[in-house]
């Protein structure tokens, strides 16, 4: 049966972009109509056009702010001109404002991809934990794409129907990057072929914990003087990430295709402050490549099991990062055995094919839940009203969701 699914995603750039991409491709090509709807002339746009996805424009701020309204009433026009059969929800803009907008009257999908609260503290923090335990009440299925992600959202008592499906990538696209494959690369990038090198993919920003891992950096050179640091991605913090940097440190920008780096680098490494499952740690072990990561919600089930004790470090340890990517880079013999053990664990566990198969049978279980007329919503514990907000503090977002859209 062909089946409407629409994507909405205000993140249109970065590892969302890539998801919503190979998804939305992937259940193109099982027969379905997929539209996504994005900011226009962004990443996604430009890359779900290029797999031949139809894509609208839905013009949102990155947070929510006086706006949301009329971002919530543009966005229940584009899904009453689509008419689809499920909306797919990624990341916690398009969360909001979608939930605003159906209020669980079409089959709903929310995913996360990282909880809103990570990002937040203080009364920010209890605001964000607040609505999506209030929003929760209008997804049908929440897909989080780590156990540790799903366990966050069940310990802030986010009560919906979790389902957990592993990020995946499309592993046609991430040849394993053999000698050879090394060598140019780093031709084309204008890399010694000698230099020690250590590859950070990411948006620059305080999720990524880049300035981390510019700190721990004087500790490898120290020892490794011959290594190099290069930060592939843009974002808010490259101004002051640069001011801080040593001078030997390469800002590379943003990039279309971080394969060669993948291909360049002798090791990889994400020290994030918070994920739900990062797509670059995955998409440099399908080129063969040792990863560091932080101990974070996704970070340790992205990983083949053997090699956490010398590539998962205590998040923001700085030391024990240092420490961490000194060893493999003095350690060739080390690099490509935890290389070739990542491959094969990428390609076992992570192919984006077996993401949309999942992904399908979710929305299946959503539909049933919406046909049913009784959602696939939680039993709650007794006196607990569903989505119910207390205290003396009361979020925007919940009080533009006692008001708005209007019922119908």
């Amino acid at each position: 049966m062909t089946t409407t699914i629409l994507h909405v995603a205000q993140s249109s750039g970065g590892g969302v972009a890539r998801v919503v991409t190979d998804v939305a491709a992937g259940q193109l090509a099982r027969g379905h109509r997929v539209v996504v709807v994005c900011l226009p002339d962004s990443a996604l746009s430009a890359a779900a056009r290029r797999r031949g996805v139809e894509v609208l424009a839905w013009r949102a701020a990155r947070t929510p702010d006086t706006r949301l309204p009329r971002e919530v009433a543009d966005l229940r026009r584009v899904i009453e001109s689509v008419r689809p059969d499920v909306v797919h929800l990624h990341s916690s803009k398009a969360g909001l404002a979608g939930r605003l907008a159906l209020r669980g009257r079409l089959p709903t999908v929310f995913q996360p991809h990282a909880w809103s609260f990570n990002a937040v503290t203080g009364g920010l923090r209890v605001a964000s934990v607040r609505w999506e335990r209030a929003g929760a009440r209008w997804a049908h299925q929440v897909v989080c794409v780590s156990e540790g992600e799903r366990a966050q959202g069940l310990a802030a008592s986010v009560e919906a129907c979790f389902t957990v499906i592993p990020n995946g990538i499309d592993l046609d696209r991430f040849p394993v990057a053999g000698a050879p494959r090394r060598d140019a690369a780093r031709r084309r990038l204008g890399l010694a072929p000698s230099v020690l090198l250590t590859v950070c993919v990411g948006r620059l920003c305080r999720q990524k914990g880049q300035d981390i891992l510019l700190g721990a950096w004087r500790g490898v050179v120290d020892r490794l003087p011959a290594a190099q640091l290069v930060l592939v991605g843009d974002g808010p913090d490259r101004e002051p990430l640069m001011n801080r940097a040593p001078a030997d440190v390469v800002f590379a920008g943003a990039v279309d295709d971080p394969r060669d780096w993948y291909r360049a680098a002798d090791v990889v490494v994400l020290p994030s402050r918070w994920e739900g499952m990062a797509l670059a740690p995955l998409e440099a072990m399908a080129c063969g490549r040792p990863v560091v990561l932080t101990d974070v919600p996704g970070a340790r089930e992205s990983l083949p099991p053997d090699v956490t004790a010398r590539t998962l470090v205590p998040r923001g340890d700085g030391p024990a990062l240092a420490d961490a990517v000194t060893a493999l880079l003095a350690d060739r013999e080390a690099c490509d055995a935890i290389g070739r053990q990542g491959y094969v664990h990428v390609r076992r566990h992570h192919d984006v094919r077996r993401v949309v198969e999942r992904t399908e049978a979710v929305y299946d279980a959503a539909l049933r839940a919406r046909a049913a007329g009784t959602g696939s919503f939680p039993a709650r514990r007794p006196g607990l009203r569903p989505g119910r907000t207390s205290g003396r503090v009361r979020t925007e977002e919940a009080a533009t969701a006692s008001k708005w859209p209007p019922a119908r």
